[in-house]
């Protein structure tokens, strides 16, 4: 199966780049470029697209709103799925994306085998948490937003069995399945379908709005602790 990929970024350059990057895998091929947002949303509507490698800092219609509309106008299985990528590391904007139902957030000067294999995850339903900027990212921001100050947890959470519970303190501490399987001595199966159920439970896109989830409700804390006993 192909890999149907738009890139956006106001960067030419840039662009040129990563297309040359793409187009030497024969299970990828770059569909659409767009220079802002509001380019991105119009060429989505004519062109069939799996994965976004989306800009955050763009003129007319940035990466955060431009995702927002993304993610939030498809949740259907077919929707494309938002890849964000940028220069710094501990990124406001980078993180805001990551709420508004972004995938995945990775820097730009990342190796082209890193950038290939989280386009990758991305498509096949998972996402990129696991790299440690993103934990950054996530322990930076997370308490400067109200939530992270307000109930110190959600409602939604109480339908989680304790279990699911568990593997979604794991999952928000940036483990991947394998590993959570190896912690909990489960299969890895079993714990994917834990995941799955978390992710239905909790009415949440993929991996990543779990993590947000876990970090404004205070299952987690910035620096990487649990509040589980």
């Amino acid at each position: 199966m192909t890999i149907r990929v738009m890139l956006v970024d106001d960067q030419a350059l840039l662009r040129t780049g990563f297309r040359m990057v793409l187009a030497a895998q024969p299970d990828m091929e770059v569909v659409a470029e767009a220079g802002n947002g509001v380019e991105a949303l119009e060429a989505l509507r004519a062109t069939k697209v799996d994965v976004i490698l989306m800009d955050v800092r763009m003129p007319h219609l940035d990466g955060v709103e431009a995702t927002r509309r993304i993610c939030g106008e498809g949740r259907a299985a077919d929707a494309p799925k938002v890849l964000i990528l940028t220069t710094f590391d501990l990124d406001e904007y980078a993180f805001s994306a990551l709420k508004a139902g972004a995938s995945g957030f990775m820097l730009k000067d990342v190796p082209p085998g890193e950038l290939l294999t989280a386009i990758r995850a991305v498509h096949s339903g998972d996402a990129v948490v696991a790299p440690s900027t993103t934990r950054r990212l996530l322990d930076r921001f997370t308490p400067m937003l109200p939530a992270a100050h307000a109930e110190p947890t959600r409602p939604e959470l109480g339908r989680l069995t304790e279990r699911e519970r568990e593997v979604l303190l794991l999952v928000a501490q940036g483990l991947s399945n394998g590993e959570i399987a190896a912690r909990l001595v489960l299969s890895e199966a079993t714990v994917k379908t834990h995941v799955g159920r978390i992710l239905t439970k909790l009415s949440l896109r993929d991996r990543v709005q779990a993590v947000v989830l876990a970090y404004e409700s205070g299952l987690v804390r910035a620096g990487g602790g649990s509040t589980a006993g």
